[in-house]
């Protein structure tokens, strides 16, 4: 998924502390917030916007392309079958700690539904110079800035670090899409690679990938056919074996999910993969010419 500047966002749970926060943020950037939700202060504005009970209402009232959510973890199930069933097809979820049985059953009735989700525990989506969804630092102009380099991470701080070398290295980007470092997840690294193969605005692709899981190794699969370079970093190079780190999908169960069977797949698709993020121009120069 990416977010572009028309899009209109819903925030549910715009008035606690971290929605007030970065809808701030998101709307002094350039993301076109239209409402909020929050069911006891359904009828009042807040950071210039409606507040309604539902996503349902603010659909009817307001209309809106995309819900981003800060609710606690136990709610997110419901706020989720909320905006869906309100007619949005793109939700980005970013909390974290939602039950595992929750998120499969608001993915299954997204999936019913032709809803795409990123998340949960994502740190969001970015489109430089455009807008933003979720809690990214897209207003550093050392970070981010407009360029032609897709850039999809499970984590947010390592995906803000590859775009920060970007900046330097004299590179920009054409989108950022955070997937999520929970074991389970709406949209995949594979999927983000789709997504970015089709952008026009996109000529080559930063993956910022961690040990756990398979999400990699697949993301390897699609990789192979594509016509634009693919880089890639891998954290947890030298991870004791079993051990979780960070996220909590980042954990090694058999001979897949290792930093070894990663990197094996994705350099026999052709990518490369760095030992650093620091590597990441260098690696973008010698793939474009």
């Amino acid at each position: 998924m990416i977010v572009r500047g028309a899009d209109r966002v819903l925030v549910q749970g715009i008035t606690g502390k971290q929605g007030t926060y970065w809808t701030e943020r998101m709307q002094a950037y350039g993301t076109r917030i239209v409402a909020g939700v929050n069911p006891k202060k359904a009828g009042t504005e807040h950071c210039g916007v409606p507040v309604f009970a539902t996503a349902g209402d603010a659909m009817s009232e307001a209309g809106f392309d995309v819900s981003v959510l800060f609710v606690p973890p136990l709610g997110v199930k419901a706020a989720a079958q909320d905006a869906i069933e309100a007619g949005c097809r793109r939700l980005v979820i970013l909390t974290e700690h939602v039950p595992v049985q929750d998120v499969m059953e608001l993915l299954s009735m997204a999936g019913a539904n032709g809803a795409v989700v990123v998340g949960p525990n994502t740190a969001g989506l970015v489109t430089p110079g455009e807008c933003f969804v979720g809690f990214m630092p897209a207003f550093e102009g050392d970070i981010f800035r407009p360029g032609r380099v897709g850039v999809v991470s499970r984590s947010g701080s390592l995906g803000t670090l590859a775009c920060l070398n970007l900046v330097q290295a004299g590179f920009g980007q054409s989108a950022f899409i955070g997937i999520g470092g929970d074991p389970i997840v709406g949209t995949t690294t594979r999927d983000a690679l789709q997504v970015l193969d089709a952008d026009e605005r996109t000529d080559a692709v930063v993956v910022i990938g961690e040990i756990g899981g398979t999400m990699e190794e697949d993301a390897a699969d699609y990789a192979r056919d594509m016509s634009k370079p693919v880089v890639a970093f891998i954290a947890g190079r030298v991870s004791p074996p079993g051990k979780k780190m960070g996220h909590a999908g980042a954990i090694v169960t058999g001979d897949r999910g290792t930093y070894a069977s990663k990197h094996a797949a994705l350099e026999a698709a052709g990518v490369e993969v760095l030992d650093t993020p620091s590597g990441v121009a260098r690696a973008l120069r010698a793939a474009l010419g």
